[in-house]
């Protein structure tokens, strides 16, 4: 009998790129998503890039029988869920002080939900999409067991989910759970045909710089020049889609041959670049000027982070490969080729 795994929140930014390379490793596939925050037209390029054809069940993580029924429907097909892939979540840090409740609903209600689900269909492996905002300021570079206060909701919400798959665990002597710490995903698939595509104004810096460089947007803003930092900005480790999206396919592989527990790793590249940095390299790799102003800091983001992903390198076998340059490089591909996104 052939297992699958299910993916939640599979169309994301995150969660498509994983797509390509799960199948490109032999997975099979199920998909959740409500495109909530993504399109069904990132399924459709997929399926062309990889020439499979993915099923997709329309739905919430937080709607217990929809998960029931995409579990019984696998197994009366004889290719029953035995791991879970967990990105469906909310995941911008200044909507989540503007919205706290509706973070803690829909990241910890969901993932709850979604565990009670898994123990009915005795699933007993998930891999899960943590963030690397459970760091609050702290010694650098951050090791897993340095986890201090997050420094706003969206990164409690992710600790939270964190403990409770930890105390999952604990309850049950053959479940495994892998939180994947992502640091500062950027870039796209190198056809340029799945990227990330926010819908309204961007949360994150690299989409920003893009919308910038297309034309969508006048001008830059880079919150804060006053930072302890190497040029006052804000310092991130920043980590190419595609290097992370293997990162998955690693653990995957790795919760179904490993003893049981819960384990965290960080995924990054170990080096920090700061906005004006990354800026420079954009500048630098595709020609096109980004205007930007400086403008205060915003709640809840901190100086610097960066990661030590030693343990992601010795358990996992992973390590990232893609440098900046092709960072962008990709990730100016994709916006330049689609420079309205999915269309949607």
């Amino acid at each position: 009998m052939t297992s699958s795994l299910l993916i939640t929140g599979g169309a994301g930014y995150i969660g498509s790129h994983t797509l390509v390379e799960l199948i490109a490793t032999g997975h099979r596939l199920v998909v959740l998503d409500n495109f909530s925050n993504s399109s069904p037209k990132v399924l459709r390029r997929v399926e062309e890039l990889t020439g499979t054809q993915i099923e997709h069940v329309p739905g919430d993580i937080r709607d217990a029988a929809t998960l029931d029924t995409v579990f019984q429907r696998a197994a009366d097909a004889g290719y029953p869920v035995d791991c879970v892939v967990h990105f469906a979540g909310l995941k911008a840090v200044g909507e989540s002080h503007r919205d706290p409740l509706g973070y803690y609903d829909n990241n910890v209600r969901g993932s709850l939900v979604l565990l009670q689900a898994m123990d009915r269909a005795n699933i007993e492996k998930i891999v899960f999409s943590s963030s690397a905002t459970i760091y609050g300021p702290g010694t650098l570079p951050y090791v897993e067991d340095c986890v201090s206060a997050p420094a706003n909701p969206y990164g409690r919400t992710k600790a939270v989910v964190e403990q409770l798959l930890r105390d999952w665990c604990g309850a049950g002597a053959r479940r495994t759970a892998i939180n994947l710490r992502y640091f500062n995903p950027i870039g796209a698939h190198v056809s340029g045909r799945i990227g990330e595509a926010p819908r309204g104004t961007p949360n994150n810096l690299f989409p920003y710089i893009t919308q910038v460089a297309v034309g969508k947007r006048d001008k830059l803003v880079v919150f804060g020049n006053d930072y302890p930092t190497v040029d006052g900005t804000g310092v991130r480790d920043y980590i190419h889609v595609v290097d992370l999206a293997i990162a998955h396919v690693r653990a995957v592989d790795y919760a179904r041959r490993s003893a049981p527990g819960c384990t965290a790793f960080n995924l990054g590249t170990g080096r920090g670049t700061s906005v004006l940095e990354l800026i420079g390299m954009f500048e630098k790799t595709t020609g096109v000027k980004i205007p930007y102003e400086i403008q205060s800091r915003r709640p809840g983001d901190i100086a610097e982070a960066w990661a030590d992903p030693t343990l992601a390198q010795k358990t996992l076998q992973w390590a990232a490969s893609r440098g900046v340059e092709e960072m962008c490089r990709d990730g100016w591909r994709w916006q330049s080729q689609n420079p309205d996104g999915y269309g949607d």
